[in-house]
């Protein structure tokens, strides 16, 4: 005999990847930096390229690790060193860090977004969990979520259970009422269950290769490949 799960009150969602493909994304907000640095700061402009910015990633995340969860002081404190070092005026970082979030908040839903936000918004509270620094306000996404948690402004990031856990104490909702959808099985899926919550699998068919259905060694569900998909199955809980 099988138990049947807690009826839900609130879903979670992971943004980047799950609602958007946040890498056509990312080249438009590093296009929209690199211009903005070639009026603003030429020097740092001609030689931050990709390997330059890696190569001061590392560097802030060895000095400083426990910052490691936070997106935007890695791009706001990697510019600032970048300007530095090219003899540019570091204070402009702040700036050029704003003209990058400004971009980056520049999204394209999939198609299922929309539709199924709004019947989900009207049958549970809906909060959203991300690593990144999208924000569901600047993406235009604000009237469907009752709240967000962001990693940067959390002060940890997925797997960290306190995560999913502050998720549902804003919704106020007990994790195993709660579920939680995302594209990564190990970040959402596996870390979502071990916090206490119910978790769906949404594997993207153009992410596919990312992931295999055996990628948490057989913890994770059978993925979705859509949130209409998903919808479907939660008809009747």
């Amino acid at each position: 005999m099988t138990t049947a799960p807690t009826p839900l009150q609130a879903i979670t969602l992971d943004l980047d990847d799950t609602l958007w493909a946040v890498g056509p994304t990312l080249v438009g907000a590093e296009q929209v930096l690199g211009d903005w640095l070639a009026a603003h700061a030429p020097a740092t402009a001609s030689g931050l390229d990709a390997d330059a910015r890696a190569a001061i990633r590392r560097e802030l995340l060895t000095e400083s690790p426990g910052r490691a969860h936070d997106m935007s002081w890695l791009r706001r404190e990697g510019l600032r060193r970048a300007m530095t070092r090219a003899g540019d005026d570091p204070r402009l970082a702040d700036e050029a860090f704003e003209v990058f979030l400004e971009a980056r908040q520049r999204v394209r839903f999939f198609d299922d977004v929309l539709p199924v936000l709004g019947r989900w918004a009207g049958r549970y509270r809906l909060v959203a969990v991300t690593n990144g620094n999208a924000d569901v306000e600047r993406v235009g996404l604000g009237r469907y979520f009752h709240a967000s948690v962001n990693a940067h402004v959390f002060g940890s990031a997925k797997p960290d259970p306190r995560l999913f856990h502050e998720a549902c104490r804003l919704a106020g909702v007990e994790p195993g009422a709660t579920l939680h959808i995302g594209d990564d099985p190990l970040l959402d899926v596996v870390a979502a269950r071990r916090a206490g919550l119910q978790a769906a699998w949404l594997r993207r068919p153009q992410f596919a290769h990312r992931h295999p259905a055996d990628a948490c060694g057989g913890h994770a569900p059978a993925p979705f490949e859509d949130l209409h998909a998903l919808d479907a199955a939660l008809v009747g809980r």
